[in-house]
């Protein structure tokens, strides 16, 4: 009966915390909440809390603060998630129905997350280590130019100009056609191996035929085999850092290396890829549980998006004093109407 108390109290604090930003007392708990006990009652389970390390005091005569491991608890104990309302999922859905095409639907995505929660969105993009081709096309441009068009599963599409001395129609389409054959339906660092066998056969390889389909050959294979690789290289897309920045004063110190963090991009890749191994519908990591002494007082909530070869996670960064049950559930609500957005 006293552990439910206390963190009936905990949650109180947490709450209250998150809401005034300033340290909680009993006395205001006891105003602001009813927990069915004396001040004194409460001021005892206080002191429990402290000694068990789920709560502060930052200075002398101060209220209390939660810890990482009390927003912790917080967190593992949530028993309600605020539901978004009808017109909210409305919202969501009609910004994301819009979208088109994958790039649309990352920016997209990230805009509203940052909005939704005035914290720093992150999203990553669709991983294409099982993305496979989908279509490859040529298209003559004059004079003596081809658009190489890339369409890969994860419905992204990428396009490059490629110079191509003396082709045809003829060839050109021939050439579209045996390039299509080669890697359509296969797994990207396959495709980009396979493609290149073109050049060794009739009538692309050296002496075998006319020059001139030979070097459009080359041409079209080196670029469409750099585009298969670029495709390989995991991304991500951060929105709303100007967040961070106005709540600078809960990172003392620190800031900097956080937005330096975000920069790189290097250190959210790997603690996204962490996150993705959590068998949870949305991970949750408070403070030094991110791993990286540069996000040591962040906190980060992400959740999967995507289905079959689209598969990547999204989420926000931001303080640890955090709304958490109201992040968690945009996260949810925006991770699955991305979801829906992709297989349009």
């Amino acid at each position: 009966m006293a552990d439910d108390r206390r963190l009936e109290v905990l949650r109180a604090i947490v709450e209250d915390f998150v809401t005034t930003r300033e340290p909680v007392g009993s006395k205001s708990l006891v105003e602001r909440h009813a927990l069915g006990v004396s001040p004194a009652t409460i001021r005892n389970d206080m002191a429990v809390l402290e000694e068990q390390g789920y709560i502060a005091q930052p200075h002398t005569s101060a209220g209390r603060i939660p810890t990482d491991k009390g927003y912790r608890l917080f967190v593992d104990r949530l028993s309600e998630v605020r539901p978004m309302t009808a017109p909210e999922r409305r919202a969501i859905r009609a910004f994301l129905d819009g979208a088109v095409g994958l790039d649309d639907v990352v920016d997209r995505t990230v805009r509203l997350l940052s909005q939704m929660t005035r914290q720093t969105a992150v999203v990553q993009y669709p991983s294409s280590s099982r993305a496979s081709v989908r279509h490859v096309d040529l298209v003559p441009l004059p004079p003596e130019r081809v658009l190489l068009v890339l369409i890969v599963s994860t419905g992204r599409v990428e396009q490059r100009l490629v110079d191509a001395p003396g082709h045809d129609g003829g060839t050109l389409e021939e050439l579209r056609n045996r390039v299509n054959a080669a890697v359509v339906g296969k797994r990207l660092e396959v495709a980009s191996t396979d493609v290149g066998a073109l050049l060794d056969a009739p009538p692309y390889a050296p002496g075998s035929g006319e020059p001139g389909a030979a070097a459009t050959a080359a041409s079209v294979v080196a670029a469409l085999a750099d585009l298969l690789r670029s495709e390989r290289e995991e991304r991500i897309v951060v929105a709303g850092t100007s967040h961070l920045v106005r709540r600078g004063t809960e990172f003392p110190g620190e800031l900097s290396t956080v937005l330096e963090a975000l920069e790189e991009q290097v250190v959210l890749l790997r603690l996204m890829h962490d996150m993705a191994e959590e068998q949870a519908d949305v991970a949750v990591r408070i403070g030094r549980e991110t791993a990286h002494a540069s996000l040591a007082q962040t906190a980060v909530v992400t959740s999967g998006y995507g289905s079959g070869d689209v598969l990547a996670r999204l989420g926000v960064l931001g303080p640890t004093r955090m709304d958490y049950p109201t992040t968690i559930a945009a996260v949810r609500a925006v991770a699955r109407y991305a979801s829906r957005a992709l297989e349009q």
